[in-house]
């Protein structure tokens, strides 16, 4: 009756890579079933919250319904969510879609802040990450504890891994981008050491207006770099110029 389904759990069958890909789509279906309220732009970490378990869960429980862990948004967890999301969408495990910004933007205390109805109720800075948000009214999308959490790493991680979609390893680099569909064109810089390595991702054909000045910019000796595709990074020069052309 309580704490049903946690936000962590569902996530974590994706990003572990522990549960096969049928278990991985059922969980954050349900994710997406249970804890995401997109009335208020929220993801719940757990639902519903814990009132009169039995043993206690412990200090989770202390907390009033829908405040922090307690089945508020809790940063951390909804970042999670937006990787797992992502992840199965970039595998072709989840139809296209914008979700994965979509939940960035809720999480993002700038583009919160700067919503017009979400905005005011959120009440707290627009340039530090919450650590929470309440889930239940009366003080539904109330911003929590600010200044505090980890969680502002782990969204920096999620938009440039998983919305800019970069895969780096020690020798190797990928991308597998989920860029919102109303972005013809954007750009990512990676810099390691000396090295300086652009990539510019478009999507549309070359005539449109946005691609085409997006083109303008790109160097004559721009790499034409596929979604997926594997590039050795360090034996690129110390400049190097990549467009990765996005299909939809």
């Amino acid at each position: 009756a309580e704490a049903r389904i946690d936000l962590i759990a569902q996530a974590w069958s994706v990003l572990s890579g522990q549960a096969h890909g049928a278990r991985q789509d059922q969980a954050m279906a349900s994710a997406r079933a249970e804890l995401v309220d997109a009335n208020v732009g929220l993801l719940r970490l757990l639902h519903p919250p814990l009132v009169n378990a039995e043993p206690s869960a412990g200090y989770i429980q202390a907390y009033p319904p829908g405040v922090r862990e307690n089945g508020g948004q809790y940063t951390h967890g909804g970042v999670w969510a937006l990787m797992a999301q992502a992840r199965l969408q970039a595998a072709g495990h989840a139809p296209p879609g914008d979700l994965p910004y979509q939940w960035f933007t809720w999480l993002s205390p700038a583009h919160r802040a700067a919503h017009p109805v979400w905005g005011p109720v959120y009440g707290i800075e627009p340039y530090a990450v919450a650590g929470d948000v309440c889930s239940i009214a009366p003080h539904a999308g109330r911003g929590g504890w600010s200044w505090y959490t980890g969680a502002a790493a782990w969204l920096h991680r999620a938009a440039v891994e998983s919305i800019f979609g970069l895969r780096l390893s020690a020798m190797r680099l990928s991308l597998h981008p989920c860029l919102p569909a109303h972005w013809p064109h954007a750009e990512i810089t990676l810099r390691r050491g000396e090295r300086v390595m652009r990539f510019v991702l478009l999507r549309g054909a070359d005539d449109t207006d946005a691609v085409d000045e997006a083109l303008r910019e790109v160097p004559v000796d721009a790499r034409p770099l596929a979604v997926g595709e594997a590039v050795e990074w360090t034996a690129l020069p110390a400049a190097s110029c990549h467009v990765v052309r996005l299909i939809g």
